[in-house]
């Protein structure tokens, strides 16, 4: 009966009924990773969900939140540029600060420290919950143009309940980005063309990755050319194409831009991200040149794992090649056009711009309605699909105890 009604309920209903089984999950393994911390680990022996919840990049957003940006970089005795909050951008920690002044003792002009700190952490989960859900219902959306509604809202359930869905819990930006990103697709995928000026500069300050986003624009614009003769494409659409590829490519280099001018520094920006990989890279990072991050890393981690460094270059040439080759497989060509793109924009990002260190798998997110599309493309038993489900949240609650149970040392950082 229960299952009856569900299926015959508005697809945000169903959307939210997955949500709110995968954050009940999530929130027991958040509980039992608590329960089995060790006492050198991150946050201590038996943190609680709040120490989650403002763990790691979250406390740099409460830092932004609590008081704003340094007008100087900071730096060492060298006068290497120190990690700091320029690197985190201000829609998300703001607002969470503005929700946070509705709670008891946390009003904008309160002085207690603690009771805005915990306020804030209390909001900014909250707004990571609720994007988290909107992120989801837009996966919905886009997954059924291409599927049916049943495999969609499999596919929905694997991004729910993901190896990475605790960021739908905690003080992290990835849910609001990803919501945004994703109800920017649909917006693309109707060709509702308004809708894009207005995301693409919000979705520019919440974190970076926006960049992907007017590369995709502009390669649906070609592939709309491509296929004019199926599709006439008109003045209109054209003048859209390249106005919201513009605005998305000015917004998308703002911040840098703001970053520069505030501090006096025409390197700012690029400091500060550098200033992340420094500790992974002997000697420390010279300077930013694009792709050159992976090669670095092949040799860095080569040496983690004791395998000679040629061994690191092959192994990133196979990582390099399946991506390719993933985007040819039958289960990712059924996926709707705006979600391919966006996903090879955002990796084409991804390669130019990250280091691969241990918050890579976080900072790739963003393509999760593909992975996920593509496991819910064949139609399986239910059975083999709560499989997945269990191996899903197997590896969610490997993530969360790897990353924030322990997370004591440098390459166990989410």
């Amino acid at each position: 009966m229960a299952e009856r009604r569900l299926t015959s309920a508005a697809p945000w209903v169903r959307v939210l009924a997955v949500y709110a089984i995968a954050r009940a999950v999530t929130t027991l393994l958040m509980v039992l990773s608590s329960a089995l911390a060790p006492a050198d680990g991150r946050h201590g022996q038996g943190p609680s969900i709040l120490d989650y919840i403002a763990g790691w990049d979250a406390a740099w957003y409460r830092e932004i939140a609590l008081n704003g940006y340094p007008a100087d970089l900071p730096v060492d005795d060298s006068g290497s540029v120190q990690q700091n909050a320029w690197a985190f951008m201000p829609i998300f920690p703001w607002l969470a600060r503005g929700l946070a002044a509705v709670w008891p003792a946390a009003g904008l002009g309160s002085g207690d420290v603690w009771a805005i700190a915990n306020a804030w952490a209390i909001a900014a989960a909250l707004v990571s919950l609720v994007a988290g859900f909107f992120a989801c219902w837009a996966v919905y959306v886009l997954l059924e143009r291409a599927l049916d509604a049943e495999r969609a809202l499999w596919g929905t359930a694997f991004v729910a309940a993901g190896p990475l869905a605790l960021m739908f819990q905690v003080g992290y930006a990835e849910a609001l980005f990803l919501a945004v990103a994703m109800w920017a697709l649909v917006a693309l995928s109707r060709e509702a063309w308004w809708w894009l000026y207005p995301a693409s500069v919000l979705l520019a300050f919440v974190r970076p990755g926006e960049l992907a986003l007017p590369l995709t624009i502009a390669l649906y614009g070609i592939w709309r050319i491509l296929n004019r003769r199926d599709r006439p494409i008109e003045r209109r659409e054209v003048v859209h194409i390249l106005g919201t590829g513009a605005v998305g490519t000015l917004a998308g280099f703002a911040w840098p831009v703001i970053v520069n001018a505030v501090t006096g520094s025409g390197s700012a920006y690029f400091d500060t991200e550098l200033a992340w990989r420094a500790g992974w890279v002997p000697g420390g990072a010279d300077g930013f040149v694009p792709g050159e991050g992976w090669l670095t890393g092949a040799s860095v981690w080569a040496g983690l794992w004791g395998i000679p460094t040629w061994a690191g270059y092959v192994l990133l040439a196979v990582i390099a090649a399946a991506a390719v080759l993933l985007f040819l497989t039958p289960a990712v060509r059924a996926l709707g056009i705006e979600t391919r793109l966006w996903s090879a924009s955002y990796l084409v990002y991804a390669a130019l711009v990250l280091f691969p260190q241990s918050s890579t798998f976080r900072l790739l997110l963003p393509i999760a309605p593909l992975i996920a599309g593509a496991l819910a493309f064949p139609k399986l038993l239910r059975s083999s699909r709560i499989l997945i489900l269990i191996a899903l949240a197997a590896l969610q609650f490997w993530w969360i105890h790897a990353m924030y149970g322990h997370g004591n040392t440098y390459f166990l950082i989410p």
